[in-house]
């Protein structure tokens, strides 16, 4: 067999792939990850609400970062200081919830007292007022919950309680123009944890991410496609260590310096949100090889 060329303009490799089974609490790095049309299996699939349905996020609970999640034997095993492991079944849920995440209602499960008594006890001490009492709810996989078609260009693409997409892909020479900006500034680096990627490349240029067409990634079942979509806006939560949960504005007054971006009218961005175009059940692996090309506005 003839040796292949790849006609694309880019090249690069998957560095490190990122799930957040639990939204806003700590990722899990993992060497593999089945894709799906709401982005990779077990991401966001879990949300932390209040008594009302509301979606908590580290914004309001800085906490949350300290909740570490891994995945045992079938089970999502949560840990946090202070706390006896919470072991949730991958597959466990129990009466319908009606949750909302940013201006979407969605019909979800809740996950019970336990998981509810667990989450309330490590979070709720330091929670202002109406956050004392918490709930965790699943995804219910029957319900589609759609991404902006303003940035999908109108084609159909779902996520299930991330922010707005199914994937956000980042690259590691982002964070090293950041850190090299932050250790000039006499602040001590940052690692990509604060950012919250699902997919991170190597083999770019810092930003690069920003100009690339569809990501074709080879993997050992065929081609899976993404696309990145739209610039992330970044809110307060890079701010926060991912190790003590303290916040201190050194990320976001950096970023601030040389991250506008005009598509979003100056807000501050760092990494693409990007949607599934194909692979349904592919595994996407750390050192797969990814191509594009140029995408220029």
């Amino acid at each position: 067999m003839s040796p292949s060329f790849s006609t694309h303009d880019v090249q690069a490799t998957i560095d490190q792939l990122w799930v957040y089974p639990v939204k806003s609490c700590a990722g899990v790095a993992v060497p593999d990850a089945e894709l799906t049309p709401t982005g990779l299996a077990y991401d966001r699939t879990w949300m932390v609400v209040d008594s009302a349905g509301e979606f908590v996020s580290q914004r309001e609970l800085p906490r949350m970062a300290l909740i570490q999640p891994t995945f045992k034997m079938g089970q999502l095993v949560l840990r946090a200081p202070g706390m006896l492991a919470l072991h949730l079944a991958l597959d466990a849920a129990e009466s319908p919830l009606s949750v909302r995440v940013w201006d979407d209602a969605v019909a979800a499960y809740d996950m019970g007292d336990v998981a509810a008594q667990w989450f309330s006890d490590f979070l709720g001490p330091d929670a202002p007022t109406g956050l004392k009492r918490l709930r965790l709810a699943r995804f219910d996989p029957a319900v589609r919950r759609l991404c902006s078609p303003k940035w999908t260009g109108g084609r159909e693409a779902t996520t299930q309680f991330a922010d707005g997409f199914g994937l956000l892909v980042a690259s590691t020479a982002s964070l090293a123009e950041l850190n090299e900006r932050l250790v000039a500034a006499g602040h001590a680096p940052v690692d990509m944890r604060r950012f919250r990627p699902n997919i991170v490349l190597a083999g770019l240029e810092a930003h690069d991410e920003d100009r690339l067409g569809p990501l074709h990634i080879t993997t050992a079942d065929g081609e899976a496609v993404i696309e990145t979509v739209k610039p992330c806006a970044r809110c307060p939560i890079p701010n926060i260590d991912p190790v003590t949960a303290t916040s201190s504005p050194a990320v976001g007054d950096t970023l601030q310096g040389y991250r506008q971006d005009a598509r979003l009218n100056g807000a501050v961005t760092f990494g693409m949100n990007a949607i599934v175009l194909q692979g349904d059940g592919r595994v996407l692996r750390v050192g797969q090889m990814v191509q594009a090309d140029w995408v220029f506005a």
